[in-house]
């Protein structure tokens, strides 16, 4: 290896654990922040809490969680097929949430463990996988952006109350839906207008030119997915339809462990994906973050902060205990695999 590819792997690494630093670093601030603020009795409130808690249902809700891992598992095997390669389910599967575990320990690497895995496993070349990823990461991105909306539309009731007064208290005035409205569709026409003007003339710029390429790669990822075949584009988008109603079932399932949450309904459900989801993207793993975001979620809808911390810290540690121990169990079964599997496990069609 030569000295210059030496360096840009030692920088790389560097940069690695740079990240992870950070991100873990949010994580045990937002504990440390939280926990500074608690009072004697609360602290005890949290604990008892955790103690009766129903932790039958929080054996379902790690089952709900490895369920959304199938499913991702089974619509990322769909990507294959127009490339070649016919990876199994079981393989699949693991390298998915081989990945998920690689992810608390370093941000954004499960992407690449994940390929690692399957081509330890079915022979399938990383730059393929590679590729079936970023389409997947596309349309997980637009797919996320569609919930928000969806979740914005529907926040009715309660958490539509909370989101109004806490604006509020921020500012003097509030514009009203239609101001809303009307601003969003003259920055869409303003962008439209920009595009066709003066876009073409600024790509002769190489940094908007690269900015181009890549949102025109990210529309062909995207739309790739058309060209599945109508079965398979159908089944893609059952299957992406299907994860998010998982996600949000995990935290109904978890309302089922308190007396104080056993009320709440699919909406409250909604708003605690929303607001948790926000925390997975701040901290490592949304260590800290997704707990404390879930009891703010949860306050919305009059839910103690013990009750509601309990519940975060749970909701979340048992999405990453389920990933700890099948993760770590598909780890064994890789290594053992290796040797065995035969170069045609990953057959061409």
């Amino acid at each position: 290896m030569s000295e210059s590819a030496t360096r840009h792997k030692k920088k790389n690494r560097l940069g690695d654990i740079l990240k992870m630093v950070i991100f873990l670093g949010i994580g045990i601030f937002f504990i440390y922040w939280f926990l500074i603020k608690l009072e004697p009795d609360q602290k005890a409130a949290i604990w008892q809490s955790f103690r009766e808690a129903d932790y039958g249902w929080v054996a379902m809700a790690m089952g709900v969680c490895l369920l959304s891992h199938f499913v991702r598992a089974l619509r990322w095997r769909l990507l294959f097929r127009p490339i070649g390669y016919n990876p199994d389910i079981s393989s699949t599967f693991g390298s998915v949430v081989v990945a998920y575990l690689a992810n608390l320990a370093f941000p954004r690497a499960g992407e690449v463990v994940r390929c690692a895995t399957l081509r330890t496993s079915n022979h399938i070349p990383v730059e393929k996988s590679l590729g079936t990823v970023v389409t997947e990461r596309l349309v997980d991105m637009l797919a996320f952006a569609i919930v928000i909306v969806i979740g914005m539309l529907a926040m009715f009731g309660q958490a539509k109350d909370w989101l109004y007064e806490t604006l509020s208290q921020k500012f003097d005035s509030l514009p009203n839906m239609t101001a809303i409205i009307s601003v969003l569709l003259c920055a869409v026409l303003l962008a439209f207008i920009f595009y066709k003007i003066l876009w073409k003339r600024i790509l002769s710029i190489s940094f908007f030119k690269r900015i181009d390429d890549m949102i025109r790669g990210m529309v062909d990822g995207v739309k790739s997915i058309f060209f599945l075949g109508g079965r398979r584009t159908l089944m893609f988008i059952v299957y992406s339809i299907v994860i998010y109603l998982l996600y949000i079932l995990g935290g109904l399932v978890i309302f089922q462990a308190f007396d104080e949450t056993v009320g709440l309904g699919f909406r409250a459900a909604f708003v605690v994906y929303l607001f948790g989801t926000v925390g997975m993207t701040f901290s490592q793993g949304g260590i800290g973050v997704y707990p404390v975001l879930v009891q703010v979620a949860l306050g919305i809808y009059g839910i103690s902060l013990e009750v509601g911390t309990a519940c975060g810290w749970i909701l979340w540690g048992s999405q990453q205990a389920a990933v700890l121990v099948v993760g770590a169990a598909y780890l064994v079964y890789f290594s053992t695999r290796k040797s065995k599997i035969p170069n045609t496990a990953a057959m061409k069609e």
